[in-house]
Protein backbone atom coordinates (compact mmCIF):
# COMPACT_ATOMS: atom_id res chain seq x y z
CA UNK A 1 0.00 0.00 0.00
CA UNK A 2 1.89 3.26 -1.00
CA UNK A 3 -0.83 5.20 1.07
CA UNK A 4 0.80 5.56 4.89
CA UNK A 5 -1.67 3.75 6.87
CA UNK A 6 -2.23 3.71 11.15
CA UNK A 7 -2.80 0.33 12.67
CA UNK A 8 -4.37 -0.13 16.32
CA UNK A 9 -4.33 -3.20 18.12
CA UNK A 10 -6.09 -3.15 21.32
CA UNK A 11 -7.79 -6.02 24.06
CA UNK A 12 -10.33 -5.17 26.16
CA UNK A 13 -12.65 -6.81 28.52
CA UNK A 14 -15.58 -7.38 26.03
CA UNK A 15 -18.72 -5.27 26.19
CA UNK A 16 -21.51 -3.88 24.20
CA UNK A 17 -20.52 -1.25 21.17
CA UNK A 18 -16.81 -1.95 21.31
CA UNK A 19 -16.63 -1.84 17.56
CA UNK A 20 -18.50 0.86 17.15
CA UNK A 21 -16.77 3.02 19.39
CA UNK A 22 -13.46 2.00 17.78
CA UNK A 23 -14.59 2.76 14.37
CA UNK A 24 -16.74 6.07 15.53
CA UNK A 25 -13.13 7.19 16.76
CA UNK A 26 -11.79 6.55 12.97
CA UNK A 27 -14.86 7.98 11.19
CA UNK A 28 -15.46 11.12 12.80
CA UNK A 29 -11.55 11.51 12.20
CA UNK A 30 -12.11 11.23 8.59
CA UNK A 31 -9.98 8.18 8.30
CA UNK A 32 -10.74 5.17 6.06
CA UNK A 33 -10.45 1.69 7.19
CA UNK A 34 -8.66 -0.67 4.88
CA UNK A 35 -8.79 -3.80 7.41
CA UNK A 36 -10.12 -4.89 10.27
CA UNK A 37 -10.88 -8.10 12.43
CA UNK A 38 -11.36 -8.90 15.98
CA UNK A 39 -12.04 -11.78 18.13
CA UNK A 40 -13.73 -13.27 21.14
CA UNK A 41 -11.75 -15.10 23.55
CA UNK A 42 -14.59 -16.67 25.37
CA UNK A 43 -12.75 -18.08 28.77
CA UNK A 44 -11.48 -14.64 29.54
CA UNK A 45 -13.99 -12.49 27.86
CA UNK A 46 -11.65 -10.56 26.83
CA UNK A 47 -12.05 -8.51 22.92
CA UNK A 48 -9.24 -8.57 20.66
CA UNK A 49 -8.66 -6.45 17.63
CA UNK A 50 -6.76 -5.25 14.92
CA UNK A 51 -7.95 -2.33 12.67
CA UNK A 52 -5.75 -0.27 10.31
CA UNK A 53 -7.06 2.74 8.30
CA UNK A 54 -5.20 5.20 5.57
CA UNK A 55 -3.15 8.39 7.11
CA UNK A 56 -3.84 10.62 3.94
CA UNK A 57 -7.10 12.66 5.08
CA UNK A 58 -7.02 12.21 8.76
CA UNK A 59 -8.13 15.17 11.00
CA UNK A 60 -5.44 14.39 13.43
CA UNK A 61 -1.86 14.93 13.21
CA UNK A 62 -0.11 11.84 14.49
CA UNK A 63 1.18 12.96 17.47
CA UNK A 64 -2.20 13.25 18.45
CA UNK A 65 -3.89 9.74 17.48
CA UNK A 66 -2.60 7.70 20.24
CA UNK A 67 -3.42 10.94 23.08
CA UNK A 68 -6.85 11.11 21.44
CA UNK A 69 -7.74 7.68 21.58
CA UNK A 70 -6.48 6.78 24.97
CA UNK A 71 -9.51 8.86 26.34
CA UNK A 72 -11.91 6.63 24.96
CA UNK A 73 -9.76 3.37 25.31
CA UNK A 74 -9.09 4.14 29.83
CA UNK A 75 -12.78 4.10 30.23
CA UNK A 76 -12.72 0.59 28.43
CA UNK A 77 -9.95 -0.95 30.54
CA UNK A 78 -7.93 -1.44 26.87
CA UNK A 79 -4.32 -1.96 26.67
CA UNK A 80 -3.06 -1.00 22.96
CA UNK A 81 -0.73 -0.31 20.78
CA UNK A 82 -0.69 2.05 17.70
CA UNK A 83 1.46 1.78 14.30
CA UNK A 84 2.50 3.25 11.27
CA UNK A 85 3.46 1.72 8.12
CA UNK A 86 5.82 3.89 7.03
CA UNK A 87 7.98 3.79 10.60
CA UNK A 88 10.42 0.82 9.65
CA UNK A 89 11.42 -0.81 12.66
CA UNK A 90 14.97 -1.81 13.49
CA UNK A 91 15.98 -5.85 13.79
CA UNK A 92 19.02 -6.73 15.55
CA UNK A 93 19.59 -11.01 14.13
CA UNK A 94 21.28 -12.87 17.10
CA UNK A 95 23.11 -15.97 16.23
CA UNK A 96 25.28 -19.16 17.44
CA UNK A 97 26.81 -21.12 15.08
CA UNK A 98 24.28 -22.71 12.92
CA UNK A 99 23.84 -20.15 9.66
CA UNK A 100 20.65 -21.59 8.42
CA UNK A 101 18.38 -19.12 9.87
CA UNK A 102 20.52 -15.97 9.57
CA UNK A 103 21.06 -16.74 5.87
CA UNK A 104 17.26 -17.31 5.21
CA UNK A 105 16.40 -13.94 7.17
CA UNK A 106 18.78 -12.02 4.94
CA UNK A 107 17.82 -13.27 1.61
CA UNK A 108 14.52 -11.93 2.67
CA UNK A 109 15.76 -9.09 3.59
CA UNK A 110 17.69 -8.62 0.48
CA UNK A 111 14.97 -9.18 -1.13
CA UNK A 112 12.94 -6.79 0.27
CA UNK A 113 10.71 -9.35 1.50
CA UNK A 114 10.81 -7.93 5.43
CA UNK A 115 10.35 -4.59 6.20
CA UNK A 116 12.83 -3.82 8.65
CA UNK A 117 16.24 -2.30 8.85
CA UNK A 118 19.32 -4.82 10.01
CA UNK A 119 21.86 -2.83 11.17
CA UNK A 120 23.80 -5.34 13.36
CA UNK A 121 24.41 -9.12 14.21
CA UNK A 122 25.26 -10.44 17.09
CA UNK A 123 27.11 -13.59 18.20
CA UNK A 124 28.61 -15.47 21.27
CA UNK A 125 30.81 -17.23 18.52
CA UNK A 126 32.88 -15.73 15.34
CA UNK A 127 31.96 -18.62 13.15
CA UNK A 128 29.89 -16.49 11.52
CA UNK A 129 31.15 -13.01 10.82
CA UNK A 130 31.86 -13.64 7.38
CA UNK A 131 28.12 -13.63 6.44
CA UNK A 132 27.79 -10.21 8.14
CA UNK A 133 30.71 -9.04 6.06
CA UNK A 134 29.05 -10.62 3.01
CA UNK A 135 25.47 -8.90 3.66
CA UNK A 136 27.88 -5.53 4.49
CA UNK A 137 26.12 -5.47 8.19
CA UNK A 138 28.09 -4.87 11.57
CA UNK A 139 28.96 -8.12 13.54
CA UNK A 140 29.33 -7.89 17.24
CA UNK A 141 31.21 -10.92 19.15
CA UNK A 142 30.26 -10.74 22.46
CA UNK A 143 31.52 -14.11 24.29
CA UNK A 144 29.22 -15.67 26.91
CA UNK A 145 30.11 -17.97 30.00
CA UNK A 146 27.88 -18.76 33.23
CA UNK A 147 31.12 -16.30 34.85
CA UNK A 148 30.53 -13.16 32.24
CA UNK A 149 26.88 -13.45 31.47
CA UNK A 150 25.85 -10.47 33.82
CA UNK A 151 28.16 -8.15 32.64
CA UNK A 152 28.22 -9.04 28.73
CA UNK A 153 24.24 -8.85 29.06
CA UNK A 154 24.89 -5.09 30.13
CA UNK A 155 27.31 -4.57 26.92
CA UNK A 156 24.03 -6.08 24.75
CA UNK A 157 21.75 -4.12 25.72
CA UNK A 158 24.10 -0.61 25.61
CA UNK A 159 24.63 -2.10 21.89
CA UNK A 160 20.73 -2.07 21.64
CA UNK A 161 20.33 1.12 22.63
CA UNK A 162 22.99 2.77 20.31
CA UNK A 163 20.76 1.06 17.63
CA UNK A 164 17.84 2.08 18.50
CA UNK A 165 17.04 -1.95 18.13
CA UNK A 166 13.60 -2.20 18.57
CA UNK A 167 13.14 -6.02 18.26
CA UNK A 168 15.83 -8.88 18.14
CA UNK A 169 15.63 -12.04 16.22
CA UNK A 170 17.38 -15.38 18.05
CA UNK A 171 17.96 -16.93 14.51
CA UNK A 172 19.38 -20.07 16.09
CA UNK A 173 21.28 -18.43 19.19
CA UNK A 174 22.36 -20.71 21.80
CA UNK A 175 22.08 -18.87 24.51
CA UNK A 176 19.23 -18.53 27.61
CA UNK A 177 18.42 -14.54 27.98
CA UNK A 178 18.38 -13.77 31.71
CA UNK A 179 14.85 -12.43 33.70
CA UNK A 180 16.67 -9.23 33.84
CA UNK A 181 17.86 -9.08 30.61
CA UNK A 182 13.93 -9.54 29.46
CA UNK A 183 12.87 -7.12 31.53
CA UNK A 184 14.58 -4.47 30.22
CA UNK A 185 14.11 -5.58 26.45
CA UNK A 186 11.03 -8.01 26.28
CA UNK A 187 11.04 -7.77 22.16
CA UNK A 188 12.65 -10.82 21.61
CA UNK A 189 11.25 -13.89 18.94
CA UNK A 190 13.05 -17.05 19.20
CA UNK A 191 12.61 -20.38 16.81
CA UNK A 192 13.43 -23.98 17.93
CA UNK A 193 12.03 -27.23 17.04
CA UNK A 194 8.91 -28.65 18.50
CA UNK A 195 10.05 -31.46 20.19
CA UNK A 196 9.93 -29.82 23.22
CA UNK A 197 8.84 -30.74 25.75
CA UNK A 198 9.32 -34.76 24.88
CA UNK A 199 13.01 -34.13 23.79
CA UNK A 200 14.83 -31.57 25.49
CA UNK A 201 18.09 -30.82 26.07
CA UNK A 202 21.46 -32.29 23.38
CA UNK A 203 20.65 -34.36 20.40
CA UNK A 204 16.91 -34.07 20.06
CA UNK A 205 16.70 -35.00 16.52
CA UNK A 206 18.66 -38.18 17.52
CA UNK A 207 16.97 -39.02 20.49
CA UNK A 208 13.32 -38.45 17.68
CA UNK A 209 14.96 -40.58 15.26
CA UNK A 210 15.31 -43.71 18.01
CA UNK A 211 11.66 -42.99 19.27
CA UNK A 212 10.51 -43.09 15.87
CA UNK A 213 8.44 -40.31 15.55
CA UNK A 214 6.32 -39.31 12.42
CA UNK A 215 6.09 -35.95 12.48
CA UNK A 216 8.70 -33.41 13.17
CA UNK A 217 7.90 -29.22 13.82
CA UNK A 218 9.23 -26.07 14.49
CA UNK A 219 8.08 -23.28 16.71
CA UNK A 220 7.98 -19.45 16.52
CA UNK A 221 7.24 -17.53 19.59
CA UNK A 222 8.22 -14.70 21.70
CA UNK A 223 10.70 -15.16 24.42
CA UNK A 224 9.64 -14.98 28.00
CA UNK A 225 11.79 -15.80 31.64
CA UNK A 226 9.93 -19.29 30.91
CA UNK A 227 12.26 -21.02 28.83
CA UNK A 228 10.97 -21.69 25.69
CA UNK A 229 7.35 -21.36 26.99
CA UNK A 230 6.21 -17.61 25.73
CA UNK A 231 3.44 -16.90 23.70
CA UNK A 232 3.33 -19.18 19.95
CA UNK A 233 3.32 -17.11 16.75
CA UNK A 234 3.58 -19.42 14.14
CA UNK A 235 4.16 -23.23 13.92
CA UNK A 236 4.49 -25.73 10.96
CA UNK A 237 4.94 -29.74 10.74
CA UNK A 238 6.27 -31.94 8.20
CA UNK A 239 5.54 -35.85 8.06
CA UNK A 240 8.84 -38.42 8.26
CA UNK A 241 8.79 -42.11 7.83
CA UNK A 242 11.12 -45.14 8.79
CA UNK A 243 13.34 -44.50 5.51
CA UNK A 244 14.17 -41.03 7.07
CA UNK A 245 17.95 -41.24 8.61
CA UNK A 246 19.04 -38.63 11.67
CA UNK A 247 20.07 -36.66 8.95
CA UNK A 248 17.06 -35.99 6.96
CA UNK A 249 15.20 -34.93 10.06
CA UNK A 250 18.10 -32.21 10.40
CA UNK A 251 17.60 -31.27 7.27
CA UNK A 252 13.82 -31.04 7.07
CA UNK A 253 13.99 -29.33 10.41
CA UNK A 254 16.49 -26.70 9.28
CA UNK A 255 13.78 -26.16 6.68
CA UNK A 256 10.89 -25.59 8.76
CA UNK A 257 12.87 -23.22 11.02
CA UNK A 258 13.50 -21.02 8.23
CA UNK A 259 10.25 -20.84 6.80
CA UNK A 260 8.59 -20.49 10.53
CA UNK A 261 11.15 -18.12 11.86
CA UNK A 262 10.36 -16.12 8.55
CA UNK A 263 6.55 -16.14 9.07
CA UNK A 264 6.97 -15.00 12.89
CA UNK A 265 9.07 -12.17 12.20
CA UNK A 266 7.07 -11.22 8.93
CA UNK A 267 3.61 -11.59 11.13
CA UNK A 268 5.36 -9.00 14.28
CA UNK A 269 6.73 -6.53 11.80
CA UNK A 270 3.28 -6.38 10.32
CA UNK A 271 2.06 -5.55 13.45
CA UNK A 272 -0.20 -8.83 13.04
CA UNK A 273 0.13 -9.97 16.63
CA UNK A 274 -1.65 -9.72 19.90
CA UNK A 275 -0.29 -11.01 22.90
CA UNK A 276 -3.00 -11.54 25.82
CA UNK A 277 -1.59 -13.56 28.85
CA UNK A 278 0.56 -16.11 27.55
CA UNK A 279 -1.07 -16.59 24.20
CA UNK A 280 -1.14 -14.61 20.76
CA UNK A 281 -3.95 -13.77 18.46
CA UNK A 282 -2.53 -14.01 15.04
CA UNK A 283 -4.55 -11.41 12.67
CA UNK A 284 -3.07 -13.02 9.51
Amino acid sequence: MTSPTATLLISCPDQQGLVAKIANFIYANGGNVVHADQHRDEPSELFLSRIEWQLEGFNLRRELIGPAFDSIAKPLGAIWQLHFSDVVPRMALWVSKQNHCLLDLLWRYQAGELAAEIPLIMSNHETLQPIAEQFNIAFHHIPITKATKPEQEVKQLALLRSHSIDLVVLAKYMQILSPDFLSQFPNVINIHHSFLPAFVGASPYHRAYERGVKIIGATGHYVTSDLDAGPIIEQDVVRVSHRDQVSDLIRKGKDLERVVLARAVRLHLQNRVLVYGNRTVVFA
